[in-house]
C-alpha cells in the first residue's frame, strides 16, 4: 500500500507540465508579497509601496500570460490573495472607519445622515462603542462631514455592526467577507457576459485578478467592488432581455455608489430600438425606456425612503456638493485648467470650476447618448466605459478606487487603457510622502500622459489591442 501511493504520487507529478509548476511558483511568490503589502507596508514608505505594486503587477501578467491550461489556478489564486488580507487593517486608507461609525449608528436606531462625528465626540455622549477610536481613525476631515454613502453601503455597514458591533477588525473582516462574495459575483457573471457576447471568457482575470482590486476592494474595504458586481450582473441580465431585473440591479448599484447615474442616458438606444425590426424606433420601444427608468429610480427611491427627511436633503447634497467645488485630489485636466486659472486670476477657480464641469460631463454624456451608435450590449459598454472616463478625466478628485468602475467595463471592449490606469494610479500615492499631505504634480503627470497617451492610441488604431488570452478555458 505504501509503495503503491509513493510510486502513484510519482506519476502524477511527472505528468504535472512546466505550465503548471510556474502557475504554482507565481502564487506563493505573490502570496508573500500580499503579505507583506497587506501587514508590512505603510503608505508613507512610497518607494517600498511603489515596488511591491509594480511587482505584483508584473507576477499578475506572469500568471495570465504564461499560464496555458491551469485558469482553475488562476481562480482559486485570486480568492487566496482575498483571504490573505482577511486579518488586516487597511494600510491605504482609513474610510473603513466612517463605514463602521455609520453602521452602528444605524443599528443603535440613529439616522447617520442627521449628525456628525465630530459633534458626537465633543458632546462626550457617543451611543457607540469605540467611539473615540474610530473618530481617531477616520480623522477631523472626514468627522466633520455629513456620510455620503448611500443606503446599500449603509446596510453593510450596519451588518458589520450586527456581526461584530465591538471589534474594528471584526467590523473590517465583515467588510471583507461581504467584498469577497461580490468579486466572486463579479467572477461568475462576468465570464457568462464574456461568453455571451463572444468574447473570451479569460479575460474576466483582467479583473478579478489585478492586484488594484485586490488591494483596494478587498484590502481597504473600498465598497466599489459591490458596486461593479451589479453593474456586471445587470449588464449580463439587460443583454439576455430581463430588462426590468436589470433595471431594478442597476438601481442597487446607485444606492452603493452613486457614480452610476451617469450611466443612466446612455441605455436610451440599447432600449428604444428594437433590433428585430431593423433597429426601428418603436412605441414600444420608447415605453420600455419609461419603465426601464422609472424601475431604477423607484428601486433608488425605496432604498433612500427610510432616511428621507428636510434635513437629510440639506445634508446629502451639501457634501455631494464638496466633492466638486471643495476637494482636489489626482486630478488631470482639471490641474490643467487650475493652473491657467492662477496664471489669468491670481487664485484658485475650483468653485466655479465645480459648477461648470457637471454640465460639461452633461452635454458630452448626451452627446454619446443621441450622436453615437450604441444599440448593442458591446456599444452600450464600450460608451459606459468613454462617458465614466471622460468625467473621472475632468473631475476634481479621482480617489485611485474610483478606478475599478472603468477596469471593470473595459474588458467587454476594444480598450486596455484602465489596466494601464490601475498600475499608474499609484503614483498619486506619493502625496503621503508629506506629512501634510501634499500632491507630487509630477507624479500626477507622469500617471496621466501615460494613461492619455494609450487612450489617444487606442482611439484611433483600428486594430484592437487584445490582451493575452488562455487557452482550454
Amino acid at each position: 500500500m505504501y509503495r503503491f501511493s509513493i510510486s502513484s504520487l510519482g506519476k502524477f507529478l511527472g505528468k504535472l507540465d512546466e505550465s503548471y509548476w510556474f502557475s504554482i511558483s507565481l502564487l506563493v511568490l505573490s502570496c508573500s508579497l500580499y503579505w507583506g503589502f497587506a501587514y508590512q507596508v505603510e503608505r508613507t514608505d512610497v518607494t517600498l509601496l511603489i515596488s511591491v505594486w509594480v511587482s505584483l503587477f508584473a507576477l499578475s501578467y506572469a500568471s495570465i500570460h504564461r499560464t496555458q491550461t491551469h485558469w482553475k489556478i488562476l481562480a482559486v489564486s485570486a480568492l487566496i490573495y482575498r483571504i490573505i488580507f482577511f486579518f488586516a487593517v487597511p494600510n491605504l486608507s482609513q474610510d473603513f472607519y466612517r463605514f463602521i461609525w455609520d453602521g452602528r449608528m444605524l443599528i443603535e436606531g440613529l439616522n447617520p445622515y442627521l449628525s456628525l462625528p465630530e459633534v458626537w465626540v465633543t458632546q462626550e455622549n457617543i451611543p457607540i462603542t469605540q467611539a473615540q477610536e474610530l473618530y481617531n481613525g477616520m480623522g477631523q476631515l472626514n468627522g466633520s462631514h455629513y456620510t455620503n454613502y448611500p443606503p446599500i453601503s449603509q446596510f453593510c455597514y450596519a451588518i458589520a455592526a450586527i456581526f461584530s458591533g465591538k471589534s474594528i477588525i471584526g467590523s473590517a473582516m465583515v467588510f471583507r467577507t461581504l467584498l469577497i462574495l461580490a468579486d466572486i459575483g463579479t467572477f461568475f457573471f462576468g465570464k457568462k457576459l464574456l461568453q455571451a457576447l463572444d468574447l473570451p471568457k479569460e479575460r474576466i482575470f483582467w479583473y478579478i485578478l489585478n492586484p488594484f482590486i485586490i488591494i483596494e476592494c478587498t484590502g481597504n474595504l473600498h465598497f466599489e467592488g459591490i458596486m461593479v458586481f451589479f453593474i456586471i450582473y445587470s449588464l449580463y441580465l439587460l443583454h439576455k432581455g430581463y430588462w426590468y431585473w436589470a433595471a431594478i440591479i442597476l438601481g442597487l448599484s446607485i444606492s452603493v455608489k452613486l457614480i452610476p447615474l451617469l450611466f443612466l442616458p446612455l441605455f436610451f438606444q440599447k432600449l428604444v430600438f428594437n433590433t428585430t425590426t431593423n433597429n426601428q424606433l418603436t412605441t414600444t420601444g420608447i415605453s420600455k425606456l419609461f419603465r426601464f427608468y422609472s424601475i431604477v429610480l423607484m428601486t433608488v427611491f425605496l432604498t433612500f425612503a427610510p432616511f428621507l427627511s428636510g434635513s437629510f436633503l440639506t445634508n446629502f447634497s451639501s457634501t455631494i456638493r464638496l466633492w466638486f467645488q471643495n476637494f482636489e485630489f489626482n486630478a488631470s485636466i482639471y490641474f490643467v485648467i487650475r493652473w491657467i486659472g492662477y496664471q489669468i486670476v491670481g487664485w484658485n477657480i475650483i468653485e466655479t470650476t465645480g459648477k461648470i464641469i457637471p454640465l460639461i460631463v452633461i452635454i458630452i454624456l448626451l452627446c454619446i447618448t443621441f450622436f453615437r451608435k450604441n444599440r448593442d450590449t458591446k456599444q452600450l459598454i464600450t460608451a459606459m466605459l468613454l462617458g465614466i472616463c471622460i468625467y473621472y478625466f475632468l473631475s476634481t478628485t479621482v480617489h485611485p478606487w474610483y478606478i475599478a468602475v472603468p477596469l471593470s467595463l473595459c474588458i467587454f471592449t476594444k480598450y486596455r487603457f484602465p489596466i494601464l490606469w490601475s498600475l499608474t494610479v499609484i503614483l498619486s500615492y506619493t502625496a503621503y510622502i508629506h506629512p501634510d499631505f501634499k500632491e507630487n504634480l509630477w507624479m500626477v503627470g507622469l500617471e496621466y500622459v501615460l494613461v492619455f497617451a494609450l487612450f489617444i492610441w487606442e482611439l484611433f488604431k483600428k486594430k484592437p489591442l487584445d490582451m493575452p488570452v488562455l487557452h482550454n478555458m
